[in-house]
């Protein structure tokens, strides 16, 4: 099953050579790397996948062993803490992610047999560390297996936080914040929402065909396909992978987006003739949406800071045939133009907490100071983009984020600075189910089956 060409380590990050051969044992490079750098799990993960010779079958393996390491980390590390008897958070790194990894296939894998999963993290551990290391690993994992259901987790009624924490694996911080904000019940059913597999989600480009006759030719092909909840032209599709090989993809007939992204460009609601500037534009999903919904008939600039990702921008605009589109760039917080714009969308730059499900190690990059930081910076990227509005303009501000700090509390911010923008009902132009009390796009995973997110539409006086 698991055959694959050598992956060395740099010998920036070992001691010594490692040679990671197996799907699992990749996964554990990828878990140390994690652990030792700022890199994100999706960087990593990808380069893996576009460089290995694994099988495809071993390839989606290798996804569902660190995504589902990384977001069960606190859970596992749990478990494992009672059966090993010393410091584990001083265990060589290899040894500490290879008992994580096989104790996540133990606990949250079915379809993996026990034996499989412990004889390989055993196995590998030998051959880096010798026979001694690997009967201890063998012994914890054994132990765990024949006592994994007399496990005692804290009590939610002793400590909801730590309780809470522990169970459904997130930081302390984190979850004592979503309890202020949302009381325990509802934090327990976030969490278990946000700790869900994600669903692939696409937007059907229903300028080149249909919802319907995109969905056929899928469910011809023996995948499952349902329709989004709250908007016609996107899809659930299950099962669907190797997108970018797709010659539905190549030909631009669909782009990967959850149906919360989906809801801005709405909420924006472009017209055709106007010119529209969308900051903090990349990967380019709101983008192309823009662009689809007025048949590419707007003079658009998309503003992104990082090269890198401004070229994402450019790819998609490309597979899409958007010529006419713009990519600049710049800063969104500096950035300036000699004309006025129609309609801006500011998609600023957030902790992301509404979209866990895809990025999980994400709920362990963030610290409570970002959100103040990020708080700043959305400012001022609103602060200044608002000048470039025309009077009568419309702009929206989204976030990926469920955050108050990031959300209700910049635009409440912004709009006692500037009486001259009004806030506009977003009940209005998208569904009234996916709009709070105060007339903001407010989305949640538990409550809409969809990433979490904020919108707010003003509009700049005449």
């Amino acid at each position: 099953m698991e055959q694959s060409k050598r992956y060395n380590s740099s010998p920036r990050e070992e001691s010594d050579v490692v040679i990671y051969e197996t799907a699992r044992e990749v996964a554990v490079k990828i878990l140390n790397r994690i652990e030792r750098t700022d890199s994100y799990l999706d960087k990593l993960l990808d380069f893996e996948l576009r460089n290995s010779e694994l099988s495809k079958l071993d390839k989606s393996f290798l996804t569902e062993l660190v995504n589902g390491t990384i977001r069960w980390k606190v859970r596992i590390d749990y478990v494992i803490s009672q059966f090993y008897r010393g410091d584990y958070s001083k265990l060589d790194i290899n040894i500490k992610n290879a008992i994580r990894l096989a104790m996540y296939q133990i606990m949250f894998l079915e379809r993996v047999p026990q034996s499989a999963a412990v004889n390989e993290a055993v196995e590998f551990v030998k051959k880096l560390r010798g026979q001694y290391l690997g009967n201890l690993v063998n012994a914890i994992l054994r132990t765990a297996i024949r006592k994994l259901n007399l496990i005692e987790y804290p009590s939610i009624e002793d400590d909801a936080v730590k309780a809470l924490s522990t169970v459904h694996s997130f930081p302390v911080w984190l979850v004592r914040r979503f309890i202020n904000r949302f009381g325990v019940y509802e934090t327990e059913q976030l969490l278990t929402s946000l700790n869900e597999r994600p669903r692939l989600s696409i937007r059907v480009n229903t300028s080149r065909i249909s919802a319907e006759e995109l969905a056929a030719q899928f469910e011809a092909k023996g995948l499952k396909v349902s329709r989004g909840g709250f908007l016609p032209n996107f899809l659930y599709v299950e099962g669907l992978s190797r997108i970018g090989e797709l010659d539905s993809f190549k030909a631009g007939q669909f782009t990967v987006q959850d149906e919360s992204a989906g809801v801005v460009a709405k909420l924006l609601d472009p017209q055709k003739g106007e010119r529209i500037l969308d900051v903090c534009a990349a990967p380019g999903g709101k983008t192309t949406h823009i662009l689809e919904v007025t048949a590419g008939e707007v003079d658009l600039i998309a503003v992104e800071k990082y090269d890198n990702r401004a070229r994402l921008i450019q790819n998609s605009l490309d597979r899409m045939g958007y010529t006419k589109a713009k990519v600049v760039v710049a800063d969104g917080a500096t950035f300036t133009d000699t004309v006025l714009f129609d309609r801006i969308l500011v998609d600023a730059p957030c902790t992301g907490f509404g979209v866990i499900r895809k990025k999980p190690d994400s709920k362990w990059k963030r610290e409570p100071e970002d959100i103040r930081k990020l708080n700043e910076i959305q400012n001022q990227i609103l602060e200044n983009v608002a000048k470039l509005l025309k009077p009568n303009g419309i702009l929206v501000y989204s976030t990926c984020t469920i955050e108050f700090e990031e959300n209700q509390e910049v635009i409440r911010g912004f709009l006692n600075k500037h009486p001259e923008y009004k806030l506009e009902q977003a009940g209005d132009f998208v569904d009234k189910a996916l709009v709070g009390r105060d007339g903001y796009v407010e989305t949640f995973p538990h409550r809409h089956d969809m990433d979490g997110g904020f919108a707010a539409r003003l509009r700049k006086s005449a």
